[in-house]
């Protein structure tokens, strides 16, 4: 079979998604997905896997400096040949620099003295830190929402807007690719954003469950009860 042939194949055999913030999982589990995946070339593979991992927050070390971090974007960057690839991850490199100017901003943190971040704002933002959008208002329709919902101290809010921005990104590239390895690899960058989402529902249940336990004891404590 050919690698036209195997993509064609690769991308028929995998399923379709519900609305994002409605599906409650993936349309298929990590497992089953990399066992498709598996139909890659070696290089294609290799590229897809470099460009998940510098995506993946946990794939860095925790004592990881920001320019051991902007390095590897730099790396992966110039390893990806593809056009349509190299926009995508542009777009999420300007997000994540973006909104981790605003949460060091938030915390009190002056304006870096030089370049903040992987992004074509790297220069911008410092030199317009104390504006809330950066005056990126035009050029960044969801930076005002963002940092609204970072002063009002809510993540789980913020996650749904970036997460629902990155899908529409990726949905506008999907838009212009069928069944070639850019179609794959927007298939497994979109598969992970309803992933995040799942596990960011689940985090969310949890948060909630113990706030309640809490709270019940508070009241059980209050009223003399022993527990």
């Amino acid at each position: 079979m050919s690698v036209a042939d195997a993509y064609i194949a690769l991308i028929s055999s995998l399923p379709g998604s519900e609305r994002l913030f409605v599906a409650k999982q993936p349309p298929l589990s990590r497992l089953r997905l990399d066992r498709r995946l598996k139909a890659l070339s070696a290089k294609d593979a290799k590229i897809l896997n470099s460009i998940e991992n510098t995506l993946s927050w946990s794939a860095y070390d925790m004592d990881v400096t920001d320019a051991q971090a902007v390095e590897r974007c730099k790396r992966t960057l110039k390893n990806i040949p593809h056009a349509s690839l190299r926009t995508l991850f542009n777009e999420r490199m300007d997000m994540r620099t973006i909104v981790a100017a605003m949460r060091l901003r938030k915390h009190g943190v002056e304006p870096p003295s030089g370049p903040f971040g992987f992004s074509r704002w790297s220069r911008h933002i410092p030199a317009n830190w104390n504006d809330p959008t950066f005056r990126l208002e035009t050029q960044v329709p969801w930076a005002s929402q963002a940092n609204q919902l970072l002063d009002n101290d809510d993540p789980l809010g913020l996650e749904r807007l970036l997460l629902s921005v990155s899908h529409t990104q990726l949905k506008r590239h999907a838009a212009r690719h069928m069944f070639d390895f850019e179609a794959v690899a927007i298939y497994v960058l979109i598969w992970n954003i309803f992933d995040r989402w799942a596990q960011s529902n689940a985090q969310e249940a949890a948060t909630r469950f113990e706030n309640l336990a809490q709270q019940a004891m508070a009241d059980i404590e209050y009223q003399g009860i022993s527990a």
